[in-house]
């Protein structure tokens, strides 16, 4: 990945909630791509937008498809998706193929911090070091980016 802002799908059927991360992806240097409310919406524009990053809440408009979706984006698209709900009790074990999670409810600083650290992971392949508060990684991304002394803690 080059030096161009990291391309980002919400994943969110609240539109106050999508609207604030517009902003904060802004503000981090991110580009949002655009905006899903269902499971459907959010696998069709995965594969038509292709993007880096996609934030994904578990409870969509259609139900608790979020799980789905993060499957799909990273099996069907190749993508990276990333959970940001309340519902963190809710993911399985491998976090169907998320790199990780920011439980609800979030600071703006908290996702920016963690927009700024997941861009540098997806752009290096390794991360700059641990993730920051509030950001939960998956076992998978952990040994992926090179954390082996998270690996050995969890």
């Amino acid at each position: 990945m080059n030096e161009r802002p990291l391309g980002v799908l919400i994943v969110e059927d609240e539109v106050l909630l999508a609207t604030e991360l517009e902003f904060l992806l802004d503000e981090a240097g991110c580009r949002a791509l655009g905006h899903a409310m269902t499971a459907d919406e959010a696998v069709t524009m995965a594969h038509d937008l292709h993007p880096d990053l996609a934030l994904v809440d578990v409870h969509l408009a259609d139900g608790p498809t979020g799980v789905e979706v993060a499957r799909r984006i990273h099996q069907d698209c190749g993508g990276v998706a990333l959970f940001m709900t309340a519902n963190v009790k809710r993911l399985p074990d491998d976090f169907a193929g998320a790199c990780g999670v920011i439980g609800k409810p979030y600071s703006g600083n908290g996702v920016r911090s963690a927009l700024h650290y997941l861009t540098a992971c997806l752009r290096d392949g390794h991360a700059p070091g641990p993730p920051p508060v509030g950001l939960t990684l998956s076992p998978d991304y952990i040994a992926l980016w090179g954390l082996h002394e998270l690996a050995k803690a969890s």
